[in-house]
């Protein structure tokens, strides 16, 4: 379907609630669920299968088939991959399989990141972080591959499914409130800074992925280095984000 395709629906199904017109919309948007579910895999490895993330995230996608208000005059597909995102990573946090030695892992990458950055007041580098650890380069990028999914999850910590979502309180906001726009102008502004502090490489990983909607592999090639070393960037640049930005961080799950 095309746009007009989908208001159309939407208007319809508006007006008349009917089994064959949620069928219907449940089949467009099935695609977005394994959009969705697809770059949320990349930090999951093989914990858990890509099947699975698709399946919670089928029930994000009913939950925002069933809230979803067409009058109001936002796009079903920003909120309907807020939803699905949420659901996702709520099933992942109340599986809670994430070994305490990873999350240890992560708390001393973060403690090394910024005792370095207040010892010598500029931005550190890997071998750096490495050397504060006791640990080889290699060693390092292995603990960083391992904690993927930490970051991922800290991110989206604020989506919290239920009947009063944050998932709702941000679109109320961002649609009635004029004062809102300008907090969320202020923290591009910030994330725009914020992103100078990330080497070259990482900085192209983050626009690519948020900004631009690539995937690994496209981004792999236009880098020309391989898909894990990707993720690896991306994973340091998050790191450091998450210092630098603090409560700010979910500006990345908002645009």
């Amino acid at each position: 379907m095309n746009n007009e395709e989908r208001q159309k629906l939407w208007e319809e199904y508006s007006k008349r609630k009917t089994s064959d017109l949620y069928e219907k919309i449940i089949i467009e948007y099935a695609g977005l669920v394994k959009l969705v579910a697809g770059r949320l895999s990349m930090y999951l490895g093989h914990n858990v299968e890509y099947d699975d993330l698709v399946g919670y995230g089928t029930f994000g996608l009913i939950d925002a088939i069933d809230k979803f208000d067409y009058y109001k005059g936002y796009k079903f597909e920003t909120y309907a991959s807020l939803r699905i995102r949420g659901a996702i990573l709520d099933q992942i946090r109340k599986m809670d399989w994430i070994p305490r030695s990873i999350r240890q892992k992560q708390r001393k990458i973060e403690n090394a990141y910024q005792t370095l950055e207040t010892r010598y007041g500029r931005n550190v580098s890997d071998e750096d972080v490495a050397g504060e650890l006791n640990l080889t380069l290699e060693e390092l990028e292995d603990w960083q591959s391992q904690t993927n999914i930490t970051n991922i999850i800290s991110l989206d910590e604020f989506l919290e499914q239920g009947s009063e979502s944050k998932t709702d309180q941000y679109f109320a906001t961002t649609f009635e409130q004029p004062d809102r726009i300008v907090e969320r102008q202020e923290l591009k502004d910030i994330l725009a800074r914020t992103l100078d502090t990330l080497t070259e490489k990482e900085k192209r990983v983050i626009v690519l992925y948020y900004y631009e909607d690539l995937t690994l592999k496209e981004i792999s090639k236009i880098l020309e280095v391989s898909e894990s070393r990707i993720s690896q960037l991306h994973t340091k640049a998050l790191q450091k984000l998450k210092m630098k930005l603090g409560v700010n961080m979910d500006v990345f799950t908002s645009y």
